[in-house]
């Protein structure tokens, strides 16, 4: 029998080897956080492929798969010295942000991708966040241009959040500021889509930055088809400019209408107008005088090697020219593919490190720089459509 100092002795070390074990445990389970690549490197996509947002989701996976092909038929990217083939999964999150919470769970949990890219909306893209943060795994959406989808509600960064599209601030500034200085409009009315907060966002960061006279504001609601009411009270007024935030279903109408109202004025948007639908049904007659800030314009990249490979690639593949957010799409795959590369590593946790470090990453909508709150610091222009055509872009400094 061992005396009771032996005793106390033994259970003392006893207890710091179990602690320790304990610790090593822990160790483990911390360094192990996140998904990691198998034999593929599987990155999902959830994204508004049905519903109101369709457009941007279906022309987003477009310029999602062209990446893919391409990088795999390079043979993949490289880790360890090896390359690996990205293995795409891709879900409907159906423009429903209950759907698309339900979305992010399946793509982590049941089919373990590494890393996400999408939603297309800032309301799809903020629901899916607890269940991408949960699982470790970053999401890259193209187009969320709210200024508060990175941060919690306490205003610190979502460590697992980023996009490749700037903040409505941003754009909302340049609109303003292309309103007064390339279109010399001293006084502008505002018809505003306040059904969500990229129309409100973008409003308040016009009348904030516009130096002008906004003489009337007016708003109207997602779904609207006729403006006649709102477009007739803004007729009365005197204007040198219309700023329409909001996206290309509504817009598109607004343009038909107003002109046919004899409102020949100029119209200044923002990218959600930078789709060929805006065109299609405003009807090309109408769509003149017309302009819009967007991430993505060939027009100022002709001498672009790199714009206008891929501008070519796309035409060949879907047999259409590329639109702003296939561009944007395409440039999240390759983000994933640089911050993979750059951590030398398919860990989700560790690529959300390389996306939180990208630096003077070179895509075809422009020099980008991921700053501290996962934003993108990159270029804008402003696209012109004569005709339903875009026949002139603005660099934007």
């Amino acid at each position: 029998m061992m005396k009771k100092g032996t005793k106390r002795i033994m259970g003392i070390m006893a207890a710091i080897l179990l602690s320790g074990t304990l610790a090593g445990c822990g160790n483990a389970s911390s360094s192990n956080k996140g998904n990691e690549a198998g034999k593929t490197i599987k990155i999902g996509v959830n994204m508004e492929l049905s519903g109101s947002a369709a457009a941007y989701g279906n022309t987003q996976k477009q310029g999602i798969q062209l990446a893919v092909d391409q990088i795999n038929q390079k043979g993949g990217i490289k880790v360890d010295g090896k390359k690996k083939k990205v293995q795409l999964v891709v879900r409907d999150n159906k423009t429903n942000s209950s759907e698309a919470t339900s979305v992010a769970a399946k793509l982590v949990n049941n089919d373990k991708v590494v890393a996400v890219v999408g939603p297309a909306t800032t309301n799809a893209g903020t629901a899916a966040i607890p269940n991408m943060t949960k699982a470790a795994v970053p999401q890259v959406s193209p187009s969320a241009t709210d200024p508060n989808y990175t941060l919690d509600k306490d205003g610190k960064v979502q460590p697992y959040v980023f996009r490749a599209c700037y903040q409505n601030n941003f754009q909302g500034k340049t609109g303003a500021s292309f309103t007064e200085n390339n279109l010399h409009a001293k006084r502008a009315v505002i018809l505003a889509d306040k059904s969500s907060d990229y129309g409100t966002g973008l409003t308040e960061a016009f009348k904030k930055n516009y130096k002008g006279k906004v003489v009337m504001t007016q708003y109207f609601q997602e779904g609207d088809k006729d403006f006649n009411a709102a477009l007739t009270q803004l007729k009365s007024k005197k204007f040198d400019a219309i700023y329409v935030p909001g996206y290309y279903s509504e817009i598109g109408l607004i343009i038909k209408q107003a002109r046919q109202m004899g409102i020949k004025q100029p119209i200044v948007g923002t990218d959600g107008m930078a789709d060929p639908k805006l065109a299609q049904i405003a009807g090309n007659k109408n769509a003149n005088n017309v302009y819009y800030t967007t991430p993505f314009s060939a027009k100022t990249a002709t001498d672009d090697t790199q714009v206008q490979s891929f501008m070519t690639a796309f035409k060949n593949k879907f047999h259409t020219t590329a639109p702003t957010f296939s561009a944007l799409s395409y440039d999240s795959v390759y983000m994933i593919k640089q911050a993979i590369e750059k951590e030398n590593s398919t860990n989700s946790v560790k690529i959300a490190t390389g996306l939180a470090h990208l630096k003077n990453f070179n895509g075809v909508t422009g020099k980008t720089t991921i700053d501290k709150e996962h934003n993108p610091q990159k270029p804008i222009a402003v696209e012109q459509l004569t005709d339903g055509k875009v026949t002139k872009a603005y660099a934007i400094k």
